[in-house]
């Protein structure tokens, strides 16, 4: 086997042309991208604190355009469930200001 870079002849059995240090074409496919931390961070604390998952979840799409890494459908999850828990939170607040507001308004304690 010869190397795609040099031109050496290398062992067939070789993972890297030690000549070059360059991957041999058996083992370049077998490498996989790994998946981006902060995807699977913005994923879990979306769950905890929906904040933190938010501002995770979009650092991490950034990240993942750029590196190519695996983990946009972690990112993006991370992104709906933090939208969605901020929404109910805010939904259920608002709820309760205004049953508060209503009680007090109506002289019943």
């Amino acid at each position: 086997m010869y190397c795609k870079n040099c031109g050496s002849e290398i062992d067939d059995q070789a993972v890297v042309c030690p000549k070059c240090g360059v991957l041999t074409e058996g083992h370049k496919q077998g490498l996989e991208p790994k998946t981006n931390t902060m995807a699977i961070i913005g994923f879990v604390m979306s769950f905890i604190l929906a904040i933190a998952g938010l501002i995770c979840s979009i650092i991490a799409r950034k990240q993942i355009r750029e590196s190519g890494e695996k983990g946009m459908g972690l990112a993006t999850a991370g992104l709906i469930i933090s939208i969605v828990e901020m929404a109910l939170s805010f939904i259920a607040v608002l709820i309760y200001v205004i049953v508060i507001a209503a009680a007090l308004g109506s002289g019943v304690y």
